[in-house]
């Protein structure tokens, strides 16, 4: 069973935060609920089963070499009805996707993220907008101040929440990329 109170993501150093949460801070209403993310599977699995997991995880984990992350440019989803949501893109896609297959094979039920048009696209959602031409005008503004962020993928983190309106995520188990069993 897969709850909305529980994911598998991406999250980048605390250290590399600040930028991010400046722009989160005017734009996004779920600052307050999620730290700054790349979703890898969500909904996932309730966190009393995340001991259970973590070997199989782990194991997984274990064959996929750690590997450089970027955040140079925004981009957005549309919703229609002139809704928007602006995100960072994290680079290199190929990597990030390759990465969620192998997580999912282990969770085939946990693929909600898959199911957009164009399949999984990694993003780190840093706001939503209302408007096509405020949408151009804080993109082009936010590139235009933007400082690339770099770092080192080597953990994937199991968060989770309280059911409630107010609860946020809280970091529960995380896991390492090593790479080391990557010749057998």
């Amino acid at each position: 069973m897969k709850v909305y109170t529980s994911a598998v993501v991406i999250i980048p150093p605390e250290g590399k935060w600040s930028t991010i949460q400046e722009i989160r801070k005017i734009y996004d209403r779920q600052i307050n609920k999620w730290m700054p993310h790349i979703t890898l599977l969500y909904p996932f699995r309730p966190e009393n089963e995340y001991i259970s997991l973590e070997k199989e995880f782990s194991e997984k984990c274990r064959q996929i070499r750690p590997f450089e992350i970027s955040l140079k440019k925004f981009k957005y989803f549309p919703h229609g009805k002139g809704r928007y949501t602006i995100w960072l893109n994290p680079e290199p896609n190929d990597l990030i996707i390759n990465l969620q297959a192998e997580l999912l094979k282990i969770v085939p039920d946990c693929y909600d993220v898959n199911k957009f048009k164009k399949g999984f696209k990694p993003h780190l959602s840093v706001g939503q907008l209302i408007g096509k031409n405020k949408l151009y005008e804080v993109i082009n503004d936010l590139q235009k101040n933007w400082n690339d962020i770099e770092f080192l993928l080597n953990q994937i983190y199991f968060i989770s929440r309280i059911d409630n309106k107010t609860s946020k995520f809280e970091i529960i188990k995380q896991i390492s990329l090593t790479g080391i069993n990557i010749n057998k």
